[in-house]
C-alpha cells in the first residue's frame, strides 16, 4: 500500500486536471513567451498618455495586479518603499490593473490619493480602459511582474510574491 500512494496521488492529480506550479521566475512572460520588448499604451488612471516606451533609458519594474487580489495589495507598501528609495534614479514603476470594473480601482486609487505621500505613487493603468492595448495579454496569475532593462528588453518574470532577489536585480540594472 505504500507504494501505491504516490501513483494513487499522481492519478488523483491528473483527474483534477492539475498543473505543474509555475516557475517563481524566467526569461520572459510565459503566456507571450515571444515577448522580447514589451509594448503598453494607454491613459494612466489620472488621464494622462503613457508609453511603455517612453521609459526607455530607465529600469522600469511593471506588475499586472487587480484590487482584488490579497498578495496584490500585500505587496503595495513594499512597492512605495523602495520606489521612494530609487527616486532620482533611472527606475520605474508601472502599475497595470486587471480589476473587472474601473470602479473598483477608482476606489482604491481614492483611498490611496488621502493616505500615500505624493513621493510613493507610481504610474498606474487599468487593462479595461479602451486605449489600453500590451502585447501580452491577461497574465496566468496575478500579480505578475515584468523585470525590463535600460534597452526595453523583459529580463525577468516574477509570479505571485516578488522574491528580495528582484531587487537586488533592479540595483544591478540600474
Amino acid at each position: 500500500m505504500k507504494n501505491l500512494l504516490p501513483l494513487l496521488l499522481l492519478l488523483a492529480a491528473l483527474a483534477v486536471n492539475a498543473q505543474p506550479a509555475a516557475p517563481a521566475t524566467a526569461a520572459v512572460p510565459s503566456n507571450a513567451a515571444t515577448v522580447v520588448q514589451l509594448s503598453i499604451e494607454g491613459r494612466t488612471v489620472d488621464g494622462k498618455p503613457f508609453a511603455l516606451s517612453a521609459l526607455k533609458g530607465k529600469v522600469v519594474l511593471v506588475m499586472f495586479w487587480s484590487t482584488n487580489c490579497a498578495v496584490c495589495r500585500d505587496k503595495m507598501p513594499e512597492l512605495r518603499q523602495n520606489y521612494e528609495g530609487w527616486a532620482g534614479k533611472p527606475f520605474e514603476l508601472v502599475l497595470v490593473s486587471h480589476d473587472k470594473r474601473v470602479k473598483d480601482l477608482d476606489d482604491y486609487e481614492k483611498i490611496i490619493s488621502s493616505t500615500v505621500p505624493i513621493k510613493q505613487r507610481f504610474v498606474q493603468l487599468w487593462a479595461g480602459e479602451p486605449r489600453y492595448a500590451d502585447n501580452v495579454g491577461v497574465p496566468a496569475q496575478l500579480p505578475t511582474a515584468l523585470l525590463i532593462d535600460k534597452t526595453g528588453k523583459v529580463v525577468e518574470r516574477f509570479m505571485g510574491r516578488i522574491p528580495a532577489e528582484a531587487w537586488d536585480k533592479i540595483a544591478e540594472l540600474i
